[in-house]
C-alpha cells in the first residue's frame, strides 16, 4: 500500500485539509471529527480499493484502513493538514461538542446517569414493589398490608431500601456530574451532601414549610436565606456541579503547588455553597413552582393542545427533577375538582416503559436486554428513572419516541376530561388514584400509550437492526448480521488460538463492528489465562504500546488482527504488558503480551478477544472451528487460499 497516496486520495474525498477538526486513529480506522460532512465524496472513498469501509459513530467519521496500515495514513495525513495528534478521549471530547444543543444536551445526561443505572434500577424496583405492597383497592379495599399486618416490617424495610437512592440522589448525581464537567468528583458528592443534610427542612416537605411559615432561615449578610433541603431534586445539584467544576478549574489555574492544595478546595466549598443556597437552589425551587403553574394554565385554556403541550415535555421534566414541584398543585387540584398532572404522568410513564421493553425485546446485548426489561416493567408500574436514564436516554431514539407518545395520550387525557383524585404510581395501577368515572377511558389512554409506544419503537428497533446492525444511533453499520454457514472446506493455512478460554463464533460479541465481520472475518476467545500467543509464524505489523491489540501478518501473508476486549484503550495500558514490538518476527506460540484479566474486568470492560482475519477479502473463505473449549495452540480457523490472492 502507497500510504502517502492513500493519504492524499483520502484527504481529497474528505473535502480538503480545511474540513477536518480533528483527527486520531486506533488499531484499525481513522477517527475524524469533520466540519461538513456534506462535503464528503463518499463514492470515492467507498470505490477505494485501499478503504475497507466508513461509517459515523459517536459525532466522529471513521475510515477504515487495517492494522498495520492505519497509523501509516494516519501520519501522511496529518502531514498533509498539519493537524494536531491528538488522542481517542481527546477527540471523543471534540465529537462531543457536534450536534444540535439538544442532543448533546442530552447525552450528557446521558454521561451523568449511565454510572448510576444500578443503583436506580434497584431502587426502582424495590419501589414498585413497595407501591405494590401499600396500594389500597388494587387487590382489595385494602392494601396487602392491612390485610396481612405481618409483612409490615418487611414493607417498611423494602420502602426504605427503595427511597433511599432517590431522596439521596443529589450526592449519586454531585458525583457523577462534577466528573463529566472536569472537577474533583469528590467535592462535587460533598457540596451535594449539604444539600441534603439532615438539619435542613427536608426537600418534601418545604412546600408545606413555607406555608405554614415554619421555614427556618440564616441571616447572611442581610440576606434571608432558607434552610431549605434537595431531596430527590436533580436540577438544582446539576447547575451546583457545573459551578463547582468551573470554580475549581479556575482556582487551579490560578494557584499553584501547596498554596493550590490547601486552599482550592475550601474556596471551591465556600464559593459554591454560598452560591448554592443564597441563589442557585431557591432559583431552580422557583422555577419548578413557576413550572408547574403555568403548566396547569396551559392546560386550562388550551384544552387537548395543553395536554399534549404537557404529555410532549413531562419526560424530559422528569430528568431534570422539577417534577418534584407538583405535588403541591396536585393537591390544590384534587381539592378543585381533580388533576390532570397524574394522569399525564401515567401515560408518560408507561410509554416510557413500553420503549424499553421493545429495547429488550430487539436488543442482541445480554446486559442491555435485561436491564430494559426489568425497567420497562418498573416504569409501567410508575417508577421511570432506570427505564429514562439506563436505557432510553443511553440510546436517545426510545425517549423521543416516547415523549411523541405520551404528546398523543395526553391530548387524550385532555379531550375526555379523566383526572386523578389522589397520588399513587403513576403508571397501570395509577387506576385506583383515578375519579371511578374516568377508570374505563384512563385504562384506554394508557393501554393505548403503551401500544404506540412499544410499536412504534420495536419497528424503529429493526430498522435499526437491519441498516447498521446495533439498536444504538453512535454505533457503526453492520453489512453482514446474518452471516451464511461458513463452508466446510479443509483450508491450506491454519490458524492457532491465540488465547486459552472458550471459543465463541465472531457475530456473537458485543461490540458491532467486530460482530457485523466489518473488521474482517475470524472468531472470538473468552480468555481464561492473561497471555496472548502468536497464531501464525510471522511479522508483528501492529503492537500497541498500550498491549491492547497485536497484528500478525503469517509468511503466507494472512493478516491477523488481535483486540483484546473491547474499548480497552481506555485503559491507557492499565493491565497490560506487551512482549513484542512492531518489526518482531515471531514464531507461532511465541508470546505477545500478558494480560490481567479480573483487573481489566472490575474497570468494567469486557475481554472477550476477537481474533480476525483482516485481508480475508483478498483470501479465500475463513472458516473458525466449532465453538467450545480451547487452548492455546490448537486449531482455531482454516483460511481457503484464493486464485487471485494478492497477498504481498
Amino acid at each position: 500500500m502507497d500510504h502517502k497516496a492513500v493519504a492524499q486520495r483520502t484527504l481529497a474525498a474528505l473535502g480538503g485539509e480545511s474540513n477536518i477538526k480533528a483527527a486520531a486513529h486506533c488499531a484499525t480506522r481513522l477517527r475524524l471529527v469533520l466540519d461538513d460532512k456534506s462535503r464528503i465524496n463518499q463514492k470515492a472513498l467507498d470505490d477505494d480499493p485501499d478503504l475497507k469501509g466508513t461509517f459515523e459513530a459517536g459525532g466522529m467519521y471513521q475510515i477504515v484502513v487495517g492494522p498495520g496500515d492505519v497509523d501509516s495514513v494516519y501520519d501522511e495525513l496529518t502531514k498533509l493538514t498539519g493537524t494536531r495528534s491528538v488522542s481517542t478521549e481527546e477527540l471523543k471530547s471534540v465529537a462531543a461538542q457536534e450536534g444540535n444543543p439538544f442532543s448533546r444536551a442530552i447525552k450528557m445526561l446521558a454521561d451523568i446517569f449511565v454510572p448510576l443505572i444500578p443503583i436506580l434500577v434497584g431502587g426502582g424496583l424495590l419501589m414498585a414493589i413497595n407501591n405494590i405492597l401499600t396500594a389500597k383497592d388494587l387487590f382489595g379495599p385494602q392494601s396487602l398490608v392491612e390485610m396481612f399486618p405481618a409483612i409490615t416490617g418487611m414493607a417498611e424495610m423494602i420502602n426504605l431500601l427503595a427511597a433511599a437512592p432517590f431522596a439521596f440522589l443529589p450526592i449519586l448525581v454531585g458525583f457523577t456530574a462534577t466528573k463529566r464537567f472536569g472537577g474533583n468528583e469528590y467535592l462535587g458528592a460533598g457540596i451535594a451532601m449539604a444539600m441534603v443534610f439532615p438539619s435542613l427542612i427536608n426537600g418534601y416537605e418545604v412546600a408545606t414549610s413555607i406555608q405554614e411559615g415554619t421555614m427556618t432561615y440564616w441571616d447572611l449578610f442581610g440576606f434571608q436565606v432558607a434552610q431549605a433541603g434537595y431531596q430527590g431534586t436533580v436540577l438544582p445539584i446539576l447547575l451546583v456541579a457545573w459551578i463547582l467544576a468551573t470554580v475549581e478549574k479556575f482556582l487551579h489555574s490560578k494557584l499553584k503547588g501547596t498554596v493550590d492544595f490547601l486552599v482550592t478546595p475550601v474556596l471551591t466549598l465556600l464559593i459554591t455553597g454560598f452560591l448554592t443556597f443564597i441563589a442557585v437552589g431557591p432559583a431552580m425551587r422557583w422555577l419548578g413552582d413557576t413550572l408547574a403553574i403555568g403548566l396547569q394554565n396551559i392546560y386550562s385554556f388550551a384544552g387537548p393542545v395543553g395536554g399534549l403541550i404537557f404529555g410532549l415535555i413531562y419526560s424530559p421534566i422528569v430528568i431534570t427533577g422539577l417534577h418534584q414541584s407538583f405535588p403541591p398543585v396536585e393537591l390544590q387540584l384534587f381539592a378543585a375538582g381533580g388533576s390532570f398532572i397524574f394522569a399525564t404522568a401515567s401515560v408518560a410513564n408507561v410509554a416510557q416503559g413500553a420503549a424499553a421493553l421493545a429495547v429488550g425485546l430487539t436488543t442482541r446485548d445480554e446486559k442491555l436486554k435485561g436491564l430494559a426489561t426489568a425497567s420497562g416493567l418498573s416504569a409501567c408500574f410508575g417508577i421511570t428513572e432506570p427505564a429514562i436514564f439506563g436505557v432510553n436516554l443511553r440510546l436517545r431514539w426510545p425517549f423521543y419516541i416516547a415523549m411523541g407518545t405520551a404528546g398523543i395520550t395526553g391530548a387524550m387525557i385532555a379531550l375526555f376530561k379523566v383526572k386523578a383524585i389522589a397520588l399513587g404510581a403513576a403508571g397501570f395501577i395509577g387506576f385506583v388514584s383515578i375519579r371511578a368515572q374516568d377508570i374505563p377511558m384512563f385504562l384506554v389512554c394508557v393501554a393505548t400509550s403503551f401500544v404506540i409506544s412499544f410499536v412504534a419503537s420495536y419497528a424503529w428497533a429493526l430498522h435499526l437492526r437491519k441498516t447498521q446492525g446495533s439498536l444504538d444511533p453512535d454505533a457503526a453499520p453492520a453489512t453482514d448480521l446474518a452471516p451464511a454457514a461458513l463452508p466446510e472446506v479443509a483450508g491450506e493455512w491454519q490458524i492457532a488460538s491465540p488465547l486459552t478460554g472458550a471459543l465463541i463464533p465472531l457475530e456473537d460479541v458485543s461490540d458491532e463492528m467486530f460482530a457485523s465481520g466489518k473488521l474482517g472475518k475470524g472468531f472470538a476467545v473468552v480468555p481464561t489465562v492473561g497471555e496472548l500467543r502468536s497464531p501464525v509464524d510471522g511479522v508483528v505489523k501492529v503492537a500497541f504500546p498500550t498491549g491492547h491489540a497485536f497484528a500478525v501478518r503469517s509468511d503466507d501473508g494472512v493478516e491477523i488482527l488481535m483486540h483484546i476486549g473491547f474499548d480497552t484503550v481506555s485503559l491507557k495500558g492499565t493491565g497490560f504488558t506487551p512482549a513484542v514490538k512492531k518489526g518482531d518476527a515471531v514464531h507461532r506460540g511465541d508470546l505477545l503480551g500478558t494480560f490481567d484479566i479480573d483487573a481489566i474486568k472490575q474497570a468494567g470492560f469486557d475481554t472477550t478477544t476477537p481474533v480476525v482475519v483482516s485481508n480475508w477479502k483478498k483470501l479465500g473463505p475463513v472458516t473458525p472451528a466449532t465453538p467450545g473449549a480451547i487452548t492455546i495452540g490448537d486449531l482455531a480457523a482454516n483460511v481457503a487460499p484464493a486464485a487471485t490472492a494478492d497477498v504481498n
